[in-house]
């Protein structure tokens, strides 16, 4: 409903509101919800959010650039936290337009309205009837299938002055909390069968059917001899020709992100035992709670799914005796979702980097009341401290396992988390995320298609659902490849495709319902981002290049996404051409063999591949650290610009989504990114570097 409409109908703000005649279209779902819905009721208190507009953000690309590509002369010469926030930081103009509009609708005063100076928000509280008012919008409860319920509306209106200042305002497009479960994936793959004693001997075949020692393979030492059904740390290091860790320097501690799924030591300690030797049974890492995480837990908690366990198992085995730090993120009413909060990421970067974080005033606290973590929070189990802002140093790599369907959150939302991103890159910190698991489409369920794939009035779940942070253009998305049962680690590996469901039919263990046929590596277009400079080439190559003609991708239909994403699926299009793609790497991401609550196993998925590439530049930072150099930081633009220094894989696709998805082909693809590590070719290249 258009803003003059619901003004007209209502005389309130007849006067509070006639200084400001003209009113723009701020933000606009782009993609139809498919849920039942309701109108909120107009006495309901909204917590408001408003996303304040940053200063110099126009900048951050080419400063980003400056300090990480190989050819600037800054190169390395990254920034401190002041430094970035001084830069960025909201110009006082914007807070006065904003802050002056809200006063002069006549509903607030000055101590109503909190700024958060940090971070750049204010937020308010107000009837769901005068926000409607407010927005020139209607605001509706939204049921899906699986029976969550949030709040939002599929547009708004600002005056045409303060639309310039404001990113987004929340709840609005991107909806509040779900009322039930959390929306965020776990990239924790699936487990395989059990296998009885839990000490058997890693080098024992797995209960695979039908599988036969491949040729050659009895010419390799025993525990490289079956790689292509059991990966193993031993395994992982021939592939990529990653030497034994010797160093263990404080500055270059790995980090790992985690929420409400919590490691179990006795299931890394078996690990190591049978699977990493060279690492002692009982090596922690160093947990740090935010906000009232915990971990680790016994074995058989429900908190053990098996995502730290393999974050842990495989980052620690390949950099030992370097440290990991695991961020264990929320207290468990939040982390699990009886808070009904849908926060991804904030609470986590409040805590390493100040400049992130809001303020606690007037009794509010947390990043956005009502959708982000709220602190204290005064439930059984709760964490009852303040949040906290800045409290921790972020290590310089971090890897990350979660992540959202890219069209689920709203454009500016994105796109201001993911300057965020940026913000860390500039100080000298990698940020890895695994790609997704399904091929091109998103979680199953994602927008309430069984498959995780979108649709419109005439197409009903082909539309290609593409992935967020992944397709960030300051975060390196990585994705997963596979050795098959018939080869060993002497063979080229292929993109990470399982079918899942046939193999737990046969092994009589493990779901089987209809997405695990599709288990392939996340990979394609973002409706968001345009592909950045570093990346652009590699790109237009692999969409006209006369070698990739052939691929079966290029028979698809297609749409050139707009300004606003309001288009998708355009014209019968299944993925936006004119997307930046993902991934930007690849590493193994299929049978590992490990152990969860205390039960051998196999897991599939990019949660092995992104601890797998962080595990690896860390190692790389240690060794730019012994010659007097500082850390990578955002390593795209480095390898984009010299691509030679990892394997180009070349076999494999990643379907879903009612057609074959897109293949694999030489350089860069929507598949496996760049290709997987070459270690040798990547210490000679960055130790190169300034």
């Amino acid at each position: 409903m258009l803003w003059h409409q619901l003004l007209a109908s209502t005389a309130l703000f007849a006067c509070a509101l006639s200084v400001s005649t003209s009113h723009v279209l701020h933000e606009k779902r782009s993609v139809s919800l498919p849920h039942k819905r309701q109108r909120v009721d107009g006495e309901a208190i909204v917590p408001i959010r408003i996303g304040l507009r940053q200063s110099n953000l126009h900048t951050g690309y080419e400063r980003l650039m400056d300090v990480s590509h190989p050819k600037s002369k800054n190169y390395g010469k990254h920034l401190s936290k002041e430094e970035v926030h001084s830069i960025f930081a909201p110009a006082d103009e914007t807070v006065e337009t904003v802050k002056n509009w809200l006063l002069g609708s006549g509903l607030f005063d000055e101590s109503d309205i909190i700024h958060y100076e940090n971070k750049g928000w204010l937020a308010v509280e107000m009837p769901a009837k005068h926000a409607e008012i407010l927005f020139g919008t209607e605001y509706f409860e939204h049921e899906t299938t699986q029976g969550e319920v949030r709040i939002g509306c599929d547009e708004y209106y600002l005056p045409t002055h303060v639309s310039s200042h404001v990113d987004f305002i929340k709840p609005g497009v991107k909806l509040s909390a779900p009322l039930k479960r959390r929306q965020m994936e776990k990239r924790s793959g699936v487990w395989g069968p059990p296998r009885g004693n839990p000490r058997l001997p890693h080098f024992k075949p797995p209960y695979y059917p039908g599988w036969n020692m491949p040729p050659g393979a009895d010419s390799l030492p025993v525990d490289l001899q079956n790689c292509g059904v059991n990966i193993t740390p031993t395994c992982i290091k021939a592939l990529y020709d990653i030497p034994p860790a010797y160093l263990n320097q404080p500055e270059n501690a790995m980090g790992l992100y985690e929420t409400y799924d919590a490691f179990s030591q006795q299931d890394i300690s078996l690990f190591f035992e049978n699977f990493a030797k060279n690492v002692p049974a009982n090596t922690k890492p160093n947990v740090i709670s935010v906000d009232g995480g915990t971990s680790p837990v016994a074995p058989s908690d429900p908190r053990n799914g098996g995502e730290s366990d393999i974050d842990l198992d495989l980052s620690i085995s390949l950099i030992y005796p370097q440290s990991v730090t695991v961020y264990q993120v929320d207290d468990l009413p939040n982390s699990s979702g009886e808070t009904n909060t849908s926060g991804f990421l904030n609470t986590f970067l409040d805590s390493v980097d100040g400049s992130y974080c809001d303020y606690t005033a007037f009794g509010i606290t947390g990043d956005s009341p009502g959708i982000d973590a709220e602190y204290p929070d005064s439930l059984p189990g709760g964490y009852t401290g303040q949040l906290e802002c800045g409290t921790y140093q972020l290590t310089r790599v971090v890897s990350i396992s979660y992540g959202e369907a890219e069209v689920y959150l709203p454009k500016p939302y994105v796109e201001r988390q993911c300057d965020e991103i940026m913000k860390l890159g500039l100080q000298g910190h990698s940020i890895l995320v695994a790609s997704g698991d399904y091929g091109v489409a998103g979680y199953p369920g994602s927008n309430g298609d069984a498959e995780g794939c979108l649709s419109t009035a005439t197409q009903n779940g082909t539309i290609y659902n593409p992935d967020y942070p992944s397709g960030c253009p300051y975060i390196t998305a990585v994705g997963a490849t596979r050795l098959y049962p018939d080869q060993t680690v002497k063979d080229t590996e292929s993109a990470m495709q399982v079918n899942i469901t046939a193999f737990n039919l046969v092994t009589g263990v493990g779901p089987t319902s209809l997405p695990y046929e599709f288990f392939a590596t996340g990979g394609g277009f973002s409706n968001y981002f345009t592909p950045p400079s570093y990346q652009a080439a590699a790109v237009s190559a692999y969409l006209s290049s006369p070698s990739t003609s052939s691929l079966a991708f290029q028979s698809l239909p297609y749409y050139i996404a707009n300004a606003d994403a309001s288009n998708i699926g355009q014209n019968g299009g299944l993925y936006n051409r004119a997307g930046r793609g993902y991934p930007d790497v690849s590493a193994n991401g299929a049978f590992l063999l490990t152990f969860v609550n205390e039960t051998e196993g196999t897991f599939f998925g990019t949660s092995l591949a992104s601890p797998i590439f962080g595990a690896v530049i860390t190692l790389l930072n240690e060794e730019r650290t012994l010659v007097g150099k500082g850390p990578i930081g955002f390593i795209n633009p480095a390898l984009y610009e010299n691509p030679s220094v990892l394997n180009d894989i070349t076999n494999g696709s990643n379907p879903n989504c009612g057609s074959q998805g897109f293949q694999t082909s030489k350089g860069w693809d929507p598949v496996t990114g760049l290709g997987t590590p070459n270690y040798p070719r990547m210490l000679e290249y960055f130790l190169s570097l300034p």
